[in-house]
């Protein structure tokens, strides 16, 4: 595993395992003795490994599993601004690595990469204190099945990318886009950047929230990164978070 001479030359630090638990769960565990970052945590294998909601990351050899540690990254008002900055950083990194692919890719919002409209990449911030973990789980060789949202991996794609060669990419890619944030004063440059990738934009969609699901059409996102849905009856709602799939999609739970 590498890092990019752009991420070395700013400091930034890697420390890798063969199996951990979750890299995630490293990061904090070193941030609260005093680690702090930037520091990439990456292992070939998690024994641990979680996504939103609790849910299991499926952590087999071959694919890319990275948590970047970082301290006091923004205010707090604009934390969750975060996860549109590691989703173009993950965006570009795999479009680099693997240009062919560039016009297959798409976001999810808020903050999952597809390829051909399945799951490439998973996003996972957390956070305690004034420490950050950004935790991203890339899709090298293998992908899990009977998903709620399908995935599919970069091999799947007709694509060989290592999982060492898109760290090294994606060390670059979020200095680049943390720096274009700027702590929250950058947002409407990255809002406009992740609209312009945004899968389902302008079409109906089905939202699901605390195990129900709404229908509507993706109209946009405000000023802070929420999705704004048009319902049937012309009604505009306003949405923080959730899980977005397409208005037919038949998911498991």
């Amino acid at each position: 595993m590498r890092l990019a001479p752009q991420a070395l030359l700013a400091g930034v630090r890697l420390a890798t395992y063969n199996e951990i638990d979750s890299t995630n769960a490293e990061a904090l565990r070193l941030a609260a003795q005093g680690e702090r970052g930037p520091l990439w945590i990456v292992a070939r294998t998690q024994s641990g490994g979680r996504g939103r909601h609790g849910r299991i990351w499926v952590s087999e050899p071959g694919n890319l599993y990275a948590t970047l540690l970082v301290t006091d990254p923004a205010p707090l008002r604009h934390a969750a601004e975060l996860s549109f900055v590691a989703a173009l950083a993950v965006y570009d990194a795999v479009a680099d690595a693997a240009p062919d692919l560039r016009g297959r890719l798409t976001l999810k919002w808020p903050n999952d990469l597809l390829g051909d409209r399945r799951k490439l990449s998973g996003i996972l911030i957390e956070g305690e204190g004034r420490a950050v973990a950004i935790g991203i789980g890339i899709n090298c060789r293998h992908h899990p099945d009977e998903t709620a949202y399908p995935a599919t991996d970069l091999a799947a794609l007709n694509v060989n990318v290592a999982a060492d060669d898109l760290l090294a990419a994606l060390s670059r890619t979020m200095l680049a886009r943390i720096a274009q944030w700027d702590r929250g004063a950058g947002f409407a440059a990255v809002r406009a950047d992740w609209l312009q990738r945004a899968e389902g934009l302008g079409r109906d969609v089905r939202v699901r929230l605390n195990g129900r699901d709404i229908a509507g059409r993706f109209e946009e996102l405000d000023a802070n990164g929420r999705l704004l849905l048009r319902h049937a009856d012309g009604r505009l709602e306003t949405i923080g978070a959730g899980d977005v799939f397409p208005l037919d999609a038949v998911t498991a739970d």
